[in-house]
């Protein structure tokens, strides 16, 4: 760790958090270090750089943890010079690059650009040297793999470094806060498509970025046909534009009346509205991707499931959240019966 100790904390007005990349699950993940920042320095004007993919899940009033965003658009020379403009327009006490499983050279340049009197990050990580870390002036060297921590407690211990102190009860809190016009049109999609609530809610999201991540569509239509005669539950599936082929498959294993009785459908919904939706469900079962850490984010029970992935690493941490690991590395290999189990018990609990 290097020149934390001159940081006056009482000093600090302004925070540059640079998290630009893509990656859904990975961004949501940091949402405690935000937490942790705003717990720490209350009276900071904290700013997120995200990218185009990320911008709009934070990009609400209503969010407690950030101030401001600011968009990582390099599409073209203009939009990056506006971008560069925006980044140096104000003097920043602290940038913070929170990197865990690979080291940007974009991101580390972002912060040194930034001009932050305190520039933030790793030094090495599980003996792996970070190449970029002379654009940071603090900076420590972390053990996470053999420790098995979780995505969340890598980047909280990169707070750490500079005094942000959270605690287990404090991640259990962290949400995502939505305005009072997401709860609104929430609360009426919710009552168009499920009525009065006299029947539960099950989300189903069957797609995954990557095959191997995915519980086949079989498997999820027999756990869907089981919890519909256990419990006459409504199901809303989430997918995205990639998602296509992995819902098709589910379908095609189900009756065509039942599909249009008893299934909703996001239909590309924007993103905060769907979480606010996913916050008054009952269940939300999902492989392991972006909108898992959604899900879990809007205060929905999650029951997630990983094959070749960690779910001790990568899993919502909420206490009201399940994860079922493959034995060997084959998501198929979880059965349906231990899904429909933990299913009914999170439905009931």
């Amino acid at each position: 760790m290097q020149n934390s100790r001159r940081l006056n904390r009482n000093s600090v007005r302004s925070i540059l958090i640079v998290k630009q990349h893509n990656q859904l699950g990975d961004m949501l993940c940091t949402l405690p270090l935000f937490a942790s920042v705003r717990k720490s320095f209350p009276y900071s004007n904290i700013r997120l750089i995200a990218s185009k993919d990320n911008f709009r899940v934070f990009n609400s009033t209503s969010e407690k943890y950030i101030d401001e965003l600011l968009l990582y658009d390099k599409s073209n020379p203009v939009k990056f010079s506006k971008f560069l403009l925006n980044l140096k327009n104000r003097q920043y006490d602290i940038s913070i690059v929170p990197s865990t499983f690979s080291f940007s050279k974009t991101s580390h340049l972002i912060g040194y650009l930034s001009g932050a009197k305190f520039k933030v990050g790793v030094k090495s990580a599980d003996g792996k040297p970070n190449k970029y870390a002379g654009y940071l002036n603090v900076k420590a060297d972390f053990e996470w793999e053999s420790k098995r921590l979780h995505q969340v407690d890598r980047f909280l211990e990169i707070g750490k470094i500079i005094g942000c102190e959270f605690s287990d009860e404090d991640k259990n809190s962290v949400r995502l806060t939505f305005s009072k016009q997401e709860k609104s049109t929430a609360i009426d999609f919710y009552r168009i498509n499920f009525g009065n609530g006299s029947r539960k809610v099950v989300g189903i999201h069957t797609g995954a970025g990557k095959i191997q991540n995915r519980w086949s569509g079989y498997n999820f239509a027999e756990l869907i046909k089981y919890l519909f005669a256990k419990t006459n539950c409504f199901f809303f599936l989430t997918n995205s534009q990639y998602d296509s082929e992995a819902t098709n498959e589910l379908l095609s294993h189900l009756d065509k009346n039942f599909i249009e009785k008893n299934i909703v459908f996001d239909n590309g919904m924007e993103i905060r509205n769907l979480a606010a939706v996913l916050s008054h469900f009952d269940l939300y079962i999902t492989n392991d991707t972006g909108t898992m850490h959604i899900a879990a984010y809007s205060g929905t029970k999650v029951l997630s499931l990983f094959g070749p992935t960690n779910g001790y690493e990568w899993a919502p941490l909420m206490k009201q959240n399940i994860y079922l690991q493959s034995p060997d590395n084959d998501i198929n290999s979880i059965n349906v019966k231990t899904v429909i189990d933990k299913s009914l018990f999170l439905i009931n609990e």
